[in-house]
């Protein structure tokens, strides 16, 4: 209802013989009046208030989505940061895994040919160990044999004793003169049949 204080004050009211005191009537109305008054500047500074609590509300709750949005925000990059990280971090273990798998098979198969190569070399050592223990074998045998000379081969024959004058050795080739048809025969060396011409002139 629409109704201002001075429409209280100004408000007439018939009179009959049997009414009210016009007196009191007016001091109430003027009462009333003053109270309403005090009730509608009263109303005004609530409703001023209000508008005011309404606009900072709405400031407040633009501040809220905007807060909203941006932590919503924040939780949607941690989330997918933290989706990247755990992704990136599973391609490293597998990758890392991979990587430490074939360390371990070249690990492996670097000892498998070590191995190998260690037995070659075991085998070649046993091989020149038995050609080195045939070859001295053989070379013992060997020397045995060629020690033991059982025909004299190896023997040095002995010197015979100088002729003690020339004359001597003169007549002992004489009588190796005598034969000297059956030394020429024998195959000995040419100009041994001279030697009686010469023991006939030397008489």
């Amino acid at each position: 209802m629409n109704i201002t204080a001075l429409e209280i004050k100004q408000r007439t009211f018939a009179k009959s013989i049997r009414g009210y005191d016009v007196a009191e009537v007016n001091a109430f109305l003027s009462m009333l009046a003053n109270e309403w008054e005090h009730q509608v500047v009263k109303m005004k500074d609530l409703e001023r208030d209000l508008k005011q609590i309404n606009d900072k509300l709405q400031h407040y709750q633009r501040i809220e989505a905007t807060l909203h949005e941006t932590l919503q925000t924040a939780r949607d990059n941690a989330e997918q940061r933290l989706e990247n990280a755990r992704r990136d971090a599973k391609n490293k273990i597998e990758k890392a895994e991979l990587e430490a798998e074939n360390v371990l098979q070249e690990a492996r198969q670097q000892r498998q040919q070590i191995k190998q190569s260690i037995h070659k070399l075991l085998e070649r050592r046993d091989e020149i160990i038995r050609g080195m223990s045939s070859y001295l074998d053989l070379a013992q045998k060997s020397l045995e044999t060629f020690q033991r000379d059982n025909a004299d081969i190896y023997a040095l024959p002995q010197e015979d004793e100088p002729p003690s004058n020339p004359l001597s050795s003169y007549k002992s080739g004489r009588s190796r003169s005598a034969t000297s048809a059956a030394a020429a025969e024998a195959g000995l060396a040419p100009g041994t049949e001279d030697i009686d011409d010469l023991l006939d002139e030397i008489d």
